[in-house]
């Protein structure tokens, strides 16, 4: 499985660590930064890079999910969660990132390199990659109404209230 990295300056040294520990369990892991400490860099497009490439290697029909880190993991969600046809799930416990994929098919994880020391990040993280989704029929109708919404600003049947 090819695995795409990205984090700001807080998620770096954890990054590095990922990187590593998940090469060596076999994935292809491909980082898109930062190449080095800058703690005045700006995550977005580090994030957005990342979670552009599982999109298109996803749509090439390649394996691929992706991980984001920074501080709390909050604002690399929300860059990835931008890209259309990505969702992001930030995570922070064995639970919740067993059902980013079970329920919410999440194609990439968002850790905060702040919140976790690397081995429990490490196991959050594997945990993810390993999940595969249910394609229970209930997750996949929430699903496709948050990308109708997304592109339209409509879900077909629901009541959308736009103040």
């Amino acid at each position: 499985m090819r695995v795409h990295i990205a984090t700001d300056h807080a998620g770096l040294e954890l990054s590095h660590y990922l990187i590593e520990s998940l090469t060596a369990e076999g994935y292809e892991m491909v980082d898109h930064g930062p190449a080095e400490y800058d703690a005045l860099d700006d995550y977005p497009s580090f994030c957005i890079n990342a979670a552009l490439a599982v999109k298109a290697d996803r749509e090439s029909g390649l394996d691929s999910l992706g991980i984001v880190l920074g501080g709390s993991g909050n604002g690399e969600q929300m860059a990835a969660n931008k890209v259309e046809g990505i969702r992001a799930a930030l995570v922070w416990n064995q639970s919740t990132a067993a059902l980013a994929r079970e329920h919410n098919d999440a194609q990439v994880v968002a850790v905060g390199g702040r919140q976790h020391e690397k081995e429990e990040a490490l196991e959050l993280i594997k945990t993810f990659l390993t999940t595969p989704f249910s394609n229970d029929e209930r997750h996949v109708r929430r699903i496709n109404q948050i990308d109708e919404f997304f592109s339209t600003g409509d879900i077909a049947g629901k009541e959308i209230n736009k103040h």
